[in-house]
């Protein structure tokens, strides 16, 4: 009986939808592509020859972090190239004091949710600090695992040539694609002195230059370089015969990443120099909080035949009266009538602004 009842009401909906254009979508039925306006099939998925096509043909490669099955779905439908489920989540996303923090569990866990969000961005996740620096076998294990468990297309190493080695044995030995990073790599940054920018003598930028053509043998497909002088990128870039995806590192890379929190304005610590605010969201989040939390405490929210579900007429009649008969209650037309410790009368409620129902 409840089967067949869901079942007529799922109908019902559908038919309300179809019929009404403007049918809102939630969490428990999100609007189809056509009710939403966009095609799903209308880009190509990306490949890792799509990034390659973009590089030979000069065309600046946008990545993107994203956490979590929202900030997947908003990269999808502008459009991001590459996906980038970043450890930085263990600061912006999980409020952790740096990145070195967080589990190859963890990792995997927002990974997958990407994933489910993510239909035609290529997606790379990062393998997190100890799962691929003491030995080969350990680093193509766990990139394996990112691969089978967390769904991702390929893995990111924050590390120069001495993991070289291990970044051939992930991409020859297991087939799967590899993105490397130079300069400035967070899950070190305790041993770099800090969060600092790296390469700013020509020692430390020849340096990052033997690290970029390593990791460029070992066969990464492109190379992340973070913090490091603009001169600096550009040489590496010019250098290199795979793209360069800068953060902090100038305009002359092949494509550019920023972090999601960052570049919205919604992470609370700081903001990088090297990072554009296009959006400045947390104020508005916070206004948006507030207003719920008053419209609650001043019950005009939700509202009686906006927000709220009737019963068939004849099934309200009835009910009225067996409520009526078994618990002596008599319910208005309003739901904040009854509510306990509303102090609303049901007289009173049924009379107030906004609070009948038809």
């Amino acid at each position: 009986m409840a089967f067949a009842l869901a079942a007529r009401s799922s109908k019902s909906a559908r038919r309300a939808a179809a019929a009404c254009p403007l049918a809102r979508a939630y969490s428990a039925r999100p609007a189809s592509a056509a009710e939403a306006g966009r095609d799903p099939a209308a880009r190509p998925k990306v490949t890792v020859h799509t990034i390659k096509k973009l590089y030979s043909e000069g065309k600046p490669i946008a990545m993107m972090t994203a956490y979590d099955y929202p900030t997947a779905v908003a990269c999808e439908h502008a459009g991001v190239d590459l996906v980038l489920v970043g450890d930085s989540l263990a600061m912006v996303a999980l409020g952790h004091e740096d990145t070195s923090q967080i589990t190859m569990d963890e990792m995997m866990h927002h990974s997958r949710a990407v994933a489910r969000g993510t239909r035609s961005g290529f997606i790379v996740s990062d393998l997190p600090f100890g799962t691929y620096h003491t030995d080969e076998s350990t680093a193509v294990a766990n990139a394996i695992r990112m691969v089978k468990e967390g769904r991702a297309e390929a893995v990111k190493l924050e590390a120069g040539r001495r993991a070289a080695s291990r970044i051939d044995a992930i991409v020859n030995g297991a087939g799967i694609p590899v993105v490397g990073h130079i300069g400035l790599t967070p899950q070190t940054a305790v041993a770099l002195g800090g969060f600092r920018v790296q390469g700013k003598s020509v020692a430390a930028a020849q340096s990052l230059i033997d690290d970029a053509l390593a990791l460029q043998d070992a066969g990464c497909f492109a190379i992340v370089l973070e913090a490091m002088p603009s001169l600096v990128a550009e040489t590496i870039t010019r250098l290199l015969s795979v793209p360069t995806i800068g953060i902090g590192a100038g305009p002359s890379t092949s494509g550019q990443v920023l972090v999601y929190s960052d570049m919205m304005g919604i992470f609370d610590r700081f903001t990088p120099k090297f990072c554009r605010r296009f959006a400045d969201l947390a104020p508005q989040m916070e206004a948006a909080l507030a207003e719920y939390k008053k419209e609650v405490r001043a019950r005009r929210f939700p509202q009686e035949g906006v927000h709220t579900y009737a019963m068939p007429p004849a099934a309200e009649d009835n009910w009225r009266r067996h409520v009526q008969r078994i618990y002596g209650l008599e319910l208005s037309e309003s739901a904040v009538a009854g509510a306990p410790g509303s102090g609303v009368s049901a007289d009173k409620a049924a009379v107030k602004e906004n609070g009948s129902m038809s």
